[in-house]
């Protein structure tokens, strides 16, 4: 029987924690004078200068030659799909642990998702089951940095390149993270992004497509916008293309963050490093791994991942409901991709998956992290003093403690 504690805030005791964490979006002066800039002097779209201005500084700031905004990281997504091709029943290999617009983004672009499973340290998909799952048919490897924690990029692209296919990066986490001191998104074909409103970089929605490939980006801004072709001249292009531009507004609020982009990246780095030597000491928690190649992590979401069996077998679910009531937001996550009922498949509508039997899948790695381990915390948790996060570690530790202390 398990004995009566009553100091946890879930049992009437005092949380550890009362303040609400650091907000956001955290607004600034200088996206305040660039919004009024550009609503009092700039085009709002199409010609806009600072559209363009934003495009080359991203460019510039995720090491690649080119880059495309488009109105949200999904509409990227489906961008860069068809600009590599992408035709009906083409094969995209995509991890099953990640956001569903990464495979609702195969669906639109009329391709099968093939799921694979993931390396169950750093949550990214495992080299080896995208591998093993290339077929005649697939055309791209997708990769997800997950949290904005970098996939092995290296061992992806060449079984990409040894493939014949391409390597498409969703790095819609990915703000500044790095493999070998070289910014993730570029390399691949393409990677994308999301300026959504949780993101380390937002303007409530957007996204963009960075690109070494001239070939590629030119395709991608014909494929959003309404098929146009990119620069002043040649013929109109065969590409049955949508109105996924992103507008003035959101560009310039997106311009302003550069230059405080490094400053929130040092405080997530700093705060992070705290948690992962306090967390990795607690028995039954360990902090999500990166591979020695990442050399940095943008943080968009802390997670570690939680084993039941060193807490008396209390679930995961009872753990985040204790953490919760300290004052401290995790969440368990994302569940598998596969198990979406977007996949329970209406062939009238996806013709192409006809014999596509999803509800059949199981991913051992996936299933096990996202039913079972994975703790999450959003990035703005990241973003306080010291003390805030050692609030996190003294609520962490005071719920491991109870959990670990009660009688069988």
């Amino acid at each position: 029987m398990r004995k009566k504690v009553t100091d946890l805030a879930l049992h009437g005791g005092n949380p550890v924690r009362v303040e609400p964490f650091p907000p956001w979006p955290q607004p600034t002066d200088a996206m305040r004078k660039n919004l009024l800039r550009t609503l009092d002097s700039e085009k709002w779209g199409v010609g806009s200068e600072v559209v363009q201005q934003f495009e080359r500084e991203f460019a510039r700031f995720h090491h690649s030659r080119f880059a495309i905004s488009t109105n949200s990281g999904t509409a990227a997504l489906w961008v860069a799909l068809k600009a590599a091709g992408v035709k009906l029943g083409d094969e995209i290999i995509i991890p099953a642990y990640t956001f569903v617009a990464t495979a609702s983004a195969v669906l639109m672009a009329n391709a099968v998702p093939v799921f694979v499973d993931i390396d169950g340290e750093t949550l990214n998909m495992d080299p080896h089951s995208a591998a093993q799952a290339i077929t005649e048919r697939t055309r791209v490897i997708l990769p997800v940095h997950v949290g904005g924690n970098p996939a092995h990029v290296e061992q992806i692209g060449e079984i990409a390149r040894e493939a014949g296919i391409v390597m498409i990066e969703d790095a819609a986490q990915a703000h500044g993270s790095e493999w070998k001191g070289r910014r993730i998104g570029s390399f691949g074909i393409g990677g994308i992004f999301s300026f959504q409103t949780s993101k380390n970089m937002t303007a409530g929605e957007g996204g963009v497509i960075v690109s070494d490939d001239e070939d590629f980006v030119n395709a991608c801004f014909s494929y959003h916008n309404v098929s146009r072709p990119r620069g002043n001249g040649g013929n109109r292009q065969r590409h049955l293309g949508g109105n996924f531009r992103l507008s003035a507004i959101p560009a310039s609020l997106l311009l302003a963050q550069f230059d405080s982009m490094e400053g929130k990246m040092k405080i997530r780095d700093a705060n992070a490093e705290i948690l992962e030597t306090e967390i990795d000491a607690i028995p039954g928690l360990t902090p999500q791994k990166r591979y020695p190649e990442a050399t940095r992590v943008s943080r968009h979401i802390y997670i570690f991942m939680y084993d039941g069996r060193k807490f008396n077998d209390a679930t995961r679910e009872e753990f985040i409901k204790a953490l919760n009531a300290e004052g401290i937001p995790v969440y368990p996550g994302y569940g598998p991709v596969y198990s979406e009922g977007l996949f329970v498949v209406d062939e009238t509508e996806y013709p192409w998956l006809e014999g596509r039997n999803f509800n059949s899948l199981s991913l051992p790695v996936t299933e096990r992290i996202s039913r079972r381990e994975a703790v999450w915390l959003r990035q703005n948790c990241l973003l306080g003093d010291e003390e805030d996060t050692l609030d996190i570690v003294k609520a962490i530790k005071k719920v491991a403690t109870y959990y670990q202390s009660l009688d069988n």
